[in-house]
């Protein structure tokens, strides 16, 4: 199981967006695109997926809904290229069906914001490609990093070691050890790389800290 850095996109206009894209595929062919609705969360991001599709032959997309009833959004963003789906269970009233569709299109994932336990999880994790644990409170983009939201990737580690955990929220080159030591395999980072002198350079030296 590869240790591997995803770079998080959450912006509210497709400009912004597209000149993410067009850094970070210089050094990745993978990215992280966050969508929030407003009812998840009190704050909106760029919801169109159309523009994606001229990116979707060169970049790996991965959707993570911040959104209520996160299923409705699988087809048209599968449409736009993206391949793997990670929906928050807090605004998910059927699990099953979330991860029945998800596969339709690509891998399937539920992601589970800070003050859910995984005991709200209600599906077999064999039955998933991976889970996203928040390691903030999601909805907005640079905030700090909460160490006590570990105890939940010590958790899933211990039920299933093969499992790939995402963390999401406040990654950096010191946080992401702590995650990486908690069993983490998949460390979303935003603020991080783009407010870095060099995305490039701070992408690669948290790729060397996950071997």
């Amino acid at each position: 199981m590869n240790n591997v850095v995803i770079p998080g996109i959450l912006e509210k206009d497709w400009e912004n967006i597209k000149q993410r894209i067009e850094l970070a595929k210089t050094f990745t062919n993978a990215l992280h695109i966050d969508i929030i609705d407003g009812k998840f969360a009190n704050n909106t991001t760029f919801l169109n997926p159309e523009p994606f599709k001229q990116y979707s032959d060169e970049i790996f997309f991965e959707l993570h809904m911040m959104v209520e009833n996160p299923v409705e959004y699988i087809k048209p963003w599968a449409t736009a290229g993206f391949r793997r789906f990670l929906g928050h269970i807090e605004k998910m009233p059927d699990q099953e069906a979330f991860i029945a569709e998800a596969k339709k299109y690509g891998e399937v994932g539920l992601a589970i914001d800070g003050p859910t336990g995984i005991n709200e999880i209600k599906t077999e994790l064999n039955n998933l490609d991976c889970i996203l644990i928040m390691t903030i409170n999601a909805g907005f983009s640079g905030q700090e990093f909460d160490s006590s939201r570990l105890e939940k990737v010590r958790k899933l580690r211990q039920m299933n070691e093969n499992l790939v955990i995402e963390v999401d929220g406040g990654v950096n080159d010191g946080t992401i050890l702590e995650a990486k030591d908690a069993g983490a395999s998949r460390f979303v980072s935003t603020n991080f790389l783009f407010n870095s002198e060099s995305p490039a350079h701070a992408f690669q030296a948290l790729q060397n800290l996950t071997k």
